[in-house]
């Protein structure tokens, strides 16, 4: 593939990869990147502890105390919570359907770093492949946004229900880095396809065209009787 093409596909990939590993990795091992929390100003129940904040990741949910203390559950595919108000007057649950669909955000990131091996490659039907893959990654990552916005819309809907806990939800920084790894793979794969294009056309060219020559032989008649 063209090196103009060649360099840009590899560092939009490349970023699309870390960012995306990053999410997947998640809560509860990174803390800071979860996809959507909720700030309950200390009058919300959770597993009867007072609470102060949940953090919703990719793998578990993680609550904070007044005093900073943090609780993460279980590690593990389609996680549930409880959340009720610290008069018990009303409770909410975030269901295992909301974030088991989480799931897809390895799955995309799998697919990148196989688009990126691919896309070290110079040979026409490899970079047609990393091209394949990165907008497969792209799909992938397309469809864990909307499972993050999903999370995010029904966390909004069911902590409105706790009116004694006056909270407010937020997305997360995983949820944005989300966004910008769909951007980053949609701008590889157009690159990919662009060098491999490039390619084809600069192939085509290298055997140029010749007029075809006459193949008569013949001289003119009237060039016989020309004086020698």
């Amino acid at each position: 593939m063209s090196r103009m093409f060649c360099i840009p596909g590899i560092i939009f990939l490349f970023c699309a990869f870390v960012l995306s590993i990053l999410v997947s990795i998640s809560l509860p091992f990174l803390p800071a990147l979860d996809i959507a929390r909720a700030h309950m100003n200390g009058n919300a129940l959770i597993n009867g502890d007072t609470v102060n904040e949940i953090r919703f990741g990719v793998w578990a949910e993680c609550t904070y105390k007044d005093d900073g203390s943090r609780i993460c559950g279980d590690a593990g595919h389609g996680y549930s919570t409880s959340i009720s108000d610290t008069n018990k007057d009303a409770n909410v649950i975030i269901g295992s359907s909301w974030t088991r669909g989480l799931a897809v955000h390895p799955v995309a990131t799998a697919v990148t770093f196989f688009a990126l091996l691919f896309s070290f490659s110079s040979h026409v039907t490899v970079t047609l492949i990393a091209s394949v893959l990165s907008f497969l990654a792209a799909l992938l990552t397309l469809i864990a946004f909307a499972i993050d916005i999903a999370l995010y819309a029904f966390l909004h809907h069911e902590i409105g229900k706790l009116s004694a806990v006056e909270g407010s939800t937020d997305t997360a920084p995983g949820f944005w880095l989300t966004f910008v790894s769909l951007i980053l793979l949609l701008l590889a794969g157009c690159t990919v396809c662009f060098g491999r294009r490039r390619d084809r056309m600069s192939g085509a060219s290298a055997y140029p065209s010749y007029p075809m020559s006459s193949t008569t032989g013949k001289t003119p008649f009237w060039k016989r009787f020309r004086r020698t």
